[in-house]
């Protein structure tokens, strides 16, 4: 059953799939984030990126070409750390431009200003 979802093995899954093209993902969203550039440009990049995964996968470790099901778990892990990568960017970015409107609330968030009285 896991092999249905992952693919041929669960290394080759998290060596490639997560530690890989993870990490190539999560460069991705911070460079769309880093150039002002709209949340919903991650879904097409993810869908190349996760294709991408699969032919990897298939090239190096003689997996399944086509496989669908494997390359939907792809592209939710490819989305899944580019919209964290592009998130964390984006946080950064509004606290250091305007330090005067926003302060950080948390990891992936940030709010209005507070005055002072």
């Amino acid at each position: 059953m896991l092999q249905a979802i992952l693919g041929e093995s669960i290394w080759v899954f998290l060596g490639l799939t997560v530690v890989l093209v993870g990490g190539c993902a999560f460069l991705m969203g911070q460079a769309i984030a880093g150039t002002w550039r709209s949340y919903w440009q991650i879904l097409p990049y993810s869908l190349i990126l996760a294709a991408t995964n699969r032919f990897l996968a298939f090239a190096l470790f003689k997996e399944q070409l086509l496989a669908v099901v494997p390359y939907l778990v792809s592209v939710v892990v490819v989305w899944a750390l580019a919209s964290f990568g592009f998130r964390l960017t984006r946080v950064d970015m509004m606290v250091h431009q305007y330090p005067w409107l926003y302060e950080r609330s948390s990891l992936l968030g940030w709010r209005d200003k507070q005055e002072t009285p």
